[in-house]
């Protein structure tokens, strides 16, 4: 098993070599940063621009792949250049990766939980009122978009707390401002104002999920291995758990790794939609502003949490298929 994940893992790092290269060619040549100073009033000199484009490492008369591997080299001591604002990229990544990490992780769990344990349970209950209801509820949330289904639960919390006469809900931005309290209070605030963020990502993850995993578990649920499994004298829950479940979660851990981008671009919406500022939120800017190095700083960071979902799910596989392992 060590091997096998050693060889995963040594593909993954090529992959992620192999995507920033590539983000770094596709933002240089889709992006125009000298627009962006030309468009200032009053525009700089041509000269001005020029030499701030080469300050900044992006400036088109240099070749690209000298530009690319001045890129690398500072990325590799954990310099991504400098802003089309001369600032820090690397301090602003830092500042806003934990605010997307809160957001990716807190709806990943609640999503990949309920969603596997909720397509279990209709597959095993299927074609009752409650696999019905589960199903409908699936396909409106699938057929919502990420940002509508943020606004819709930003509407219904301003509702709530009208009714209520108090702000009992929080979604504008990640924390209070003006908190004052000890450490279990500013806990609160956080949880508060991740409720809704982490609702607008799970519901839909939680959709996708209970769909994938109802059809892998109707897969096994007529399987020889099960009623031997019956005969042997297990009941038919622990049965199900025990070796059903394992089974049909498989072809899940595949869908992870592959699913995780599309949780990356709801988080986008996300974060515009309630003021966090965080990845998504610093891609849209950056795209505006034709910023090369925070643009592919972005990029990076999708491309590295895509991948470690990949290795994630490779792990799981292995550890649910002994047939992996050997």
């Amino acid at each position: 098993m060590t091997a096998y994940l050693a060889r995963r893992l040594g593909y993954y790092a090529i992959l992620l070599v192999a995507a920033v290269c590539l983000s770094y060619v596709l933002a240089s040549t889709a992006l125009d940063p000298r627009a962006y100073f030309e468009g200032r009033r009053p525009p700089p000199s041509p000269e001005a621009i020029d030499a701030q484009l080469t300050a900044l490492g992006i400036n088109g008369g240099t070749p690209l792949p000298e530009r690319l591997w001045h890129w690398l080299a500072g990325a590799v001591h954990g310099d991504f250049g400098r802003t089309i604002d001369d600032t820090s990229v690397t301090a602003e990544f830092g500042r806003r990766l934990g605010v997307s990490l809160r957001l990716l992780l807190s709806g990943t769990v609640l999503g990949t939980v309920v969603g596997v344990l909720a397509g279990a349970w209709t597959a095993v209950r299927q074609y009752r009122l409650s696999d019905r209801a589960v199903t409908l509820a699936s396909f409106l949330l699938l057929s919502t978009p990420t940002f509508l289904l943020a606004v819709l639960l930003k509407i219904g919390a301003i509702k709530l707390n009208a009714v209520l006469g108090t702000d009992l809900i929080q979604f504008t931005g990640e924390k209070d401002p003006d908190l004052h309290g000890g450490l279990l209070a500013e806990l609160r605030d956080r949880g508060v104002h991740l409720l809704l963020p982490t609702l607008s990502i799970g519901l839909v993850t939680i959709a996708a999920y209970s769909r994938y995993q109802r059809n892998t578990m109707l897969d096994v649920l007529g399987a020889d291995y099960l009623r031997t499994a019956r005969a042997k004298g297990l009941s038919r829950g622990r049965a199900l758990v025990r070796h059903g479940l394992r089974t049909a979660l498989i072809p899940m851990s595949t869908y992870f790794s592959y699913g995780f981008l599309a949780l990356f671009t709801g988080a986008t919406f996300t974060e515009i939609v309630f003021g966090w500022h965080g990845m998504g939120e610093w891609l849209v800017e950056s795209i505006g502003k034709d910023d090369i190095n925070s643009v592919v700083a972005v990029s990076a960071f999708a491309a590295v949490v895509v991948l470690l979902s990949g290795f994630l799910a490779d792990l799981l596989h292995a550890a649910l298929d002994p047939r992996v392992r050997t």
